[in-house]
């Protein structure tokens, strides 16, 4: 029975080694049949070894080695055509589905594109199925029109599987060439003249002596009762002229102003302080109180200290400021101009002082600072209109009031748009849509 042990044993070792066998080697897959592809055995290999792997149906095997002469008809019908309303750099390629219609393996176009003599096709863009049959070639900054420049086009089927089926290059009919006017802006240029010829017509106005009224403005008509507070009070002038630069609008607004605060200022004998902030504004709001004391018939009286320049740093200009407010106590303050977050510092701390204090800007962000801690205040296109209103110039007030009548006709024209829909709305008709649809619809169609 010993005997028998290390046969059994040996006997165990071989089965035992035979099972590992056959489980570490499989057997070799069959060779493939006649007219089977290399890579469907391949994923049957892929598929053994537990790899799951995209089997190519009949349909889209057909796909891949179709040409045009094996029945797939490819897109044509391509016409190409100057993009309306442009600078010349776009064109409008339009083109006829083939056979791809209908298919479900189709999944949009190609189109190439190249410049007639070369031979090699570039791709422009890419189109899906729901684009329809239309491409704008040019609105892709990396592949530009040229305005003039002959171009041959080539559409393609794209397919599911990346199979392209092209058509025959065909030469543009059209190359690209730019309009001298957009017919979409018409209204624009309508809007444009009325505005020129109602300001035109307020200017002759103006000159011809005709009396002109202008609603009146609480901050502008203040501004002779601040000087003469001043005035009377024995105290000088605070005039901050923003704290930008010359090419801001509001700055050169704000010398405007200044130009007519100082001609009363010399009138009255009052004292001026202007501190700047940057040097080039420093050296015409200069110039500008120079010739309002001269204008005043009063040049000698003009102190070329009181406008001065301060530093070009924020908040170090403002500390300047204040300090000013705080030892020479001004009777009134102006802040005309741009400002940013130094707003509010400088008029709470003029307000401390005692001072009258009219602001003006066209700093929406810093309008609710100054409205709560001055007493008058311009906003936006009061600060623009002031000079107008300070100077009674014939020119500024017809340009005023040609802007005012402008505004009134926008403002006639929305309340009509308004009506017009809401008796629409009402009565649930459209008998007046047509012009519902002139004012409401989009300048550029």
């Amino acid at each position: 029975m010993l005997r028998k042990v290390p046969a059994m044993l040996l006997a165990l070792l071989l089965a035992t080694g035979l099972a590992w066998a056959q489980a570490e080697d499989p057997p070799p897959a069959e060779p493939a049949e006649t007219g089977e592809t290399a890579e469907t055995a391949e994923e049957a290999v892929l598929m053994e070894e537990g790899v799951e792997a995209e089997i190519i149906s009949e349909s889209d095997a057909s796909i891949i080695n179709a040409t045009i002469g094996d029945g797939m008809i490819a897109p044509g019908g391509i016409v190409v055509s100057d993009w309306p309303n442009d600078a010349g750099d776009a064109l409008l390629v339009t083109f006829e589905p083939g056979s791809e219609t209908g298919n479900e393996n189709h999944t949009g176009y190609a189109v190439y594109r190249r410049t007639q003599g070369e031979e090699e096709l570039t791709l422009v863009g890419t189109m899906e199925i729901d684009d329809g049959t239309e491409f704008i070639d040019g609105y892709d900054p990396d592949y530009i029109v040229e305005s003039g420049v002959q171009y041959e086009y080539q559409v393609a089927a794209v397919y599911l599987s990346g199979a392209e089926i092209a058509s025959d290059p065909i030469a543009a009919q059209e190359v690209a060439g730019g309009q001298i006017f957009h017919t979409g802006k018409v209204r624009v240029l309508v809007g444009c003249a009325l505005f020129l010829g109602l300001i035109l017509f307020y200017f002759h106005a103006a000159q011809r002596g005709i009396e002109m009224y202008l609603r009146p403005i609480a901050g502008i008509e203040a501004i002779d009762e601040a000087i003469g507070r001043a005035t009377e009070m024995g105290k000088p002038i605070l005039y901050v002229p923003g704290l930008s630069t010359i090419s801001d609008v509001a700055t050169i607004a704000s010398l405007t102003i200044l130009g007519r605060v100082a001609k009363k200022v010399a009138e009255y004998g009052t004292p001026l302080l202007v501190p700047n902030r940057d040097p080039i504004v420093y050296t015409i709001a200069e110039e500008t109180v120079k010739q309002a004391y001269m204008e005043a018939g009063r040049p000698d009286a003009f102190d070329k200290d009181s406008v001065f320049f301060l530093t070009q740093s924020q908040f170090a200009f403002v500390a300047g400021v204040n300090g000013i407010m705080m030892r020479e106590k001004p009777a009134t303050n102006f802040y005309l101009g741009m400002f940013w977050a130094e707003s509010l510092i400088l008029a709470e701390t003029g307000s401390l002082s005692g001072a009258i204090q009219i602001a003006g800007t066209d700093a929406v962000t810093q309008l609710p600072f100054f409205i709560t801690t001055c007493d008058y205040t311009l906003i936006g296109e009061e600060l623009y209109a002031a000079s107008a209103y300070l100077g009674r110039e014939p020119k500024q007030l017809g340009s005023i009031k040609g802007q005012d009548a402008c505004k009134g006709i926008i403002m006639a024209v929305i309340t009509l748009g308004i009506l017009l829909s809401l008796t629409d709305i009402i009565a649930g008709t459209d008998t007046l849509g047509w012009l519902r649809n002139l004012i409401a619809m989009p300048i550029v169609d």
